[in-house]
């Protein structure tokens, strides 16, 4: 016995990893914030030293930052992927399916090309049954989508 076929949801919609991105982001603040008063209490440092102590800082909290980029954005025209460097856009019709297996890390997009595509916007790390209404939210619209200008029979 299958699931219910989700129902595609309205366009534009953004999945993002939400609670992944807080964490990321508030810990990356925090750091900042606790490594910046350090440099700037403690007496035995010179200027050099506490600039060292901030860019480090900002460092730490950039790497988290972008960890926090991922998303994937469908509108009617095609998916925009965001993963960590890259930013991808896809039409509907480049899209075959939409996975997430048991122990994948992500979604994993297979393209007509032939090849697959990670989407990191969509892991079920923190929120694993959001990641999964996200992910079948997605393929319920890559599957109507798809076919939706098809003239054939």
């Amino acid at each position: 016995m299958s699931a219910p076929r989700p129902e595609a949801p309205a366009l534009p919609v953004t999945f993002r990893p939400t609670r992944t991105r807080v964490v990321l982001l508030s810990v990356g603040l925090a750091m900042f914030l606790v490594i910046t008063v350090i440099a700037l209490m403690l007496e035995r440092l010179n200027p050099g030293e506490r600039i060292t102590f901030v860019f480090v800082a900002a460092l730490f909290f950039g790497v988290l930052a972008l960890l926090s980029r991922p998303r994937v954005t469908a509108d009617d025209t095609g998916v925009t992927v965001v993963n960590l460097t890259r930013t991808r856009r896809l039409a509907w019709e480049e899209i075959l399916r939409v996975n997430l297996r048991s122990g994948d890390p992500w979604v994993f997009l297979d393209l007509s090309d032939g090849t697959s595509m990670p989407a990191l916007g969509i892991q079920p790390g923190i929120a694993k049954q959001q990641a999964i209404r996200d992910a079948r939210a997605l393929r319920a619209l890559a599957e109507s989508r798809s076919t939706t200008g098809d003239d054939t029979p």
